[in-house]
């Protein structure tokens, strides 16, 4: 049997148990509110803040209650008399009951501290300068979405309960793309619209205007409008269906990219939660240490989602692991999430399945690198004999056919014009291809 004595302070812990509880779910609900960009998700998330707010200030009132209930003896009663003059005296602020890191950094020569609490001080108030910057780094919604949802918003409503666009909505989920489908078919709309009323102008443009290749660039037409509208009237199709198929198909491209981004990421962070998962952790507890690491943003994406699926949405890990291998854009990833899934369903030893994945994803990765070397030195000679020999040929080719008569008779300018433009396209294409072949790791 406890006595009252030790019934009060076992209540006493229960209830500050229970108030540091509320306050991380607090932390974590306002967290997420600041990522998400709906107004009717951010009243939920508000909705439960102020019902946890509410509960706190019940267990908080009860705790203070408890308090009043106890009597200090007359010594410490006598201690706290003398300290409050003194506080007073020295004219510090009532508003708040501690010093803040940069205060106390500030009057670290009055207070006698050790070395080790210094860096450990310096160490707290540079967490507290990143935090700050992360704040910071939250986007906004963007004006151009927030008009176009506006707009568009109940048309696209109707559009997805027509036809669904399941497979558009599992490509932004997969891409990591900041989008509702309904914001983002929106989205689609309004630009569609847009590029329609340029391609307008340019038609208009075109109908008054010849465009050159020699000064003056631009010269007054002088064929009928009627036989100009007919030579450029398409531009007011292709303009706009080249804008929907590219919007349309965006997510889709974007999901290949993000999903071979996290490949490239992840036989180093397999490596990594191998090395972790050999101190027996909480599985959970080695993803969070992944995400501080800063090393694998786009693995980072995958992992917060993973843990706010443990966290906000209250899944098992298990059955966390299996959904998030749904919505993620890397197929290794996938299957890294189901197998660890399996083995600790079927209780088996984590060290050992992290290291053979970490064995296998760092071979696959290598044998990727080397088709990527063998790859830029075919590019390389393809660039030379396009780049280099080509046009050289191309331009004898239109000098002969000039100084002869024969076929297309152009002007030294137009040719060396011609040859320029050709090269810089050339080179430009290269440079784009290269970049999108090349690994980023």
């Amino acid at each position: 049997m406890l006595n009252k004595k030790e019934d009060f302070f076992l209540d006493f812990k229960r209830d500050i148990s229970k108030e540091v509880r509320m306050v991380k779910e607090i932390n974590v609900f306002s967290k997420e509110m600041g990522k998400k960009s709906n107004s009717g998700d951010k009243k939920e998330i508000e909705e439960q803040i102020k019902t946890l707010k509410k509960e706190m200030k019940k267990v908080g009132d009860g705790i203070v209650k408890k308090l009043n209930q106890l009597s200090l003896n007359a010594s410490l009663k006598s201690r706290i008399m003398q300290i409050i003059p003194e506080r007073k005296a020295e004219g510090k602020s009532r508003k708040k009951n501690f010093l803040s890191v940069p205060e106390f950094l500030k009057f670290q020569n009055k207070y006698k501290i050790s070395k080790i609490e210094k860096e450990t001080l310096k160490r707290l108030k540079q967490k507290e300068e990143e935090e700050k910057v992360e704040r910071k780094k939250i986007k906004k919604p963007s004006r151009y979405i927030g008009f176009a949802n506006k707009l568009f918003s109940e048309f696209s409503a109707e559009m997805i309960k027509k036809y669904g666009f399941r497979e558009l909505q599992v490509d932004i989920v997969k891409a990591n793309m900041n989008f509702l489908l309904r914001s983002y078919l929106s989205v689609i709309i309004l630009t569609t619209l847009i590029s329609l009323f340029a391609a307008v102008l340019i038609v208009v443009f075109l109908l008054f205007f010849n465009i050159g290749t020699i000064l003056p660039f631009v010269t007054l037409r002088t064929e009928s409008i009627a036989l100009r509208f007919l030579k450029t009237f398409w531009l007011i199709f292709i303009f706009p269906t080249t804008t929907l198929l590219f919007m349309y198909f965006y997510p889709s491209l974007e999901r290949d990219s993000v999903g071979k981004k996290i490949e490239q990421e992840l036989p180093f962070a397999t490596i990594n939660m191998a090395a972790i998962s050999g101190s027996l952790i909480d599985p959970t507890k080695m993803f969070n240490i992944i995400i501080s690491t800063k090393e694998y943003p786009y693995l980072e994406k995958e992992f917060n989602k993973l843990l706010n699926t443990v966290n906000v949405l209250g899944q098992d890990f298990v059955s966390a692991l299996r959904n998030s291998s749904f919505n993620t854009a890397s197929k290794k990833l996938a299957d890294l999430f189901n197998g660890l899934s399996t083995t600790i369903s079927s209780g088996g030893d984590l060290v050992k399945f992290f290291g053979e994945r970490a064995e296998t994803m760092l071979f696959e990765y290598n044998l990727e690198r080397e088709k990527s070397t063998k790859a830029a030195e075919t590019f390389m000679d393809i660039y030379i004999s396009v780049v280099i020999a080509a046009p050289m040929i191309l331009m004898l080719l239109l000098m002969m056919m000039r100084i002869s008569g024969l076929g297309i008779s152009l002007s030294t300018s137009a040719i060396t014009l011609i040859m320029i433009l050709g090269v810089i396209g050339i080179n430009i294409a290269f440079l784009v291809f290269l970049q999108l072949k090349q690994p980023n790791v």
